[in-house]
């Protein structure tokens, strides 16, 4: 954000009182552009879609269901209806707070932002997609949602990327069964890969930090090369990238034939207490639990010609 607003004067930080030492270093070369709105995101998101009529650049950042739930209104009516280009970016989304429970889970901010005309929604997997796709985000013509996790995740991607809206990026290859993966969860993806080959099936995994718009060159691709596609969020089964593959899918008229097993969080509240990792395992989202499934799965995939 400071190579940013070094390099355009548009640009303002606002944030919902979280995250202050994260820019202190922002804070002290543009003062006059960073604006702690405190807890009211509602009203941040609004002065936000002002300040961007006004010709400026503005990103608001705080907790993934606070920047959403809470303020969908805003976002919908500011936003989206006068298409304004506002960054929104949310931490900590998912089960990366469970342990304060269901009021900072966030497993349906996919599915409210997704629904909003002139919305795009990117969730990337590490520090090297985020950091590729900020400065694509200040040309972007529109609001943007941003599904950030929380801190310290593991990382992908070796080497930079080249990145681009509605665009997914292969992380290992494989040739009986894809794994769309996207946001934080994405090492999940590659360990479920890694349990897999012990059976026999190699995984192609794919991350897809870009859930709208949807990389539909790379969907036609993958269910035209492999008997069995999953796809991985930690995020609601209701609405999630997941939701964005099966409507593509029913959309094609029945030109593929490849299974599609989904993976996210169930359609309730988790009733017991935990960190992360525990919340997932309860969710079903570990890698036993899903190499499992998909093992069971693939021998019922209906065979086609020209399978990789």
């Amino acid at each position: 954000m400071v190579e940013l607003a070094a390099r355009d004067e548009r640009v303002v930080l606002l944030m919902g009182d979280i995250g202050n030492r994260l820019f202190d270093e922002f804070k002290d070369q543009f003062p006059e552009r960073f604006y702690n709105c405190g807890i009211a995101e509602a009203n941040m998101v609004s002065m936000a879609a002002g300040m961007a009529m006004s010709g400026l650049r503005p990103y608001c950042y705080t907790i993934a269901p606070f920047i959403t739930t809470r303020c969908l209104e805003q976002v919908r009516v500011d936003l989206c209806y006068h298409r304004q280009p506002v960054v929104l970016v949310g931490v900590g989304s998912g089960l990366c707070y469970a342990e304060l429970g269901a009021t900072h889970e966030s497993c349906e901010d996919i599915a409210h932002m997704r629904v909003l005309p002139n919305m795009a929604v990117l969730c990337p997997a590490d520090v090297a997609e985020l950091r590729a796709m900020l400065p694509v985000t200040l040309s972007h013509d529109g609001a943007i949602y941003i599904r950030l996790g929380k801190k310290g995740e593991q990382s992908v991607h070796t080497d930079p990327l080249d990145f681009e809206i509605g665009k997914a990026y292969p992380l290992r290859q494989g040739r009986d069964v894809a794994i769309m993966v996207t946001g934080v969860i994405a090492p999940l993806a590659i360990e479920v890969a890694n349990q897999l080959e012990h059976t026999g099936l190699t995984c192609e995994v794919v991350s897809c930090p870009s859930i709208k718009p949807m990389d539909h060159g790379t969907l036609d691709r993958l269910f035209s090369s492999f008997r069995l596609v999953a796809t991985l969020e930690e995020h609601s089964l209701l609405g999630g990238m997941g939701g964005v593959v099966s409507e593509w899918l029913v959309d094609q008229s029945n030109r593929h034939h490849a299974k599609l097993l989904r993976f996210g969080t169930a359609d309730h509240y988790l009733d017991t207490a935990g960190g992360q990792t525990e919340a997932r395992t309860e969710y079903g989202l570990d890698s036993r639990t899903i190499s499992d499934k998909i093992a069971r799965a693939y021998p019922r995939a209906i065979p086609m010609t020209g399978a990789a």
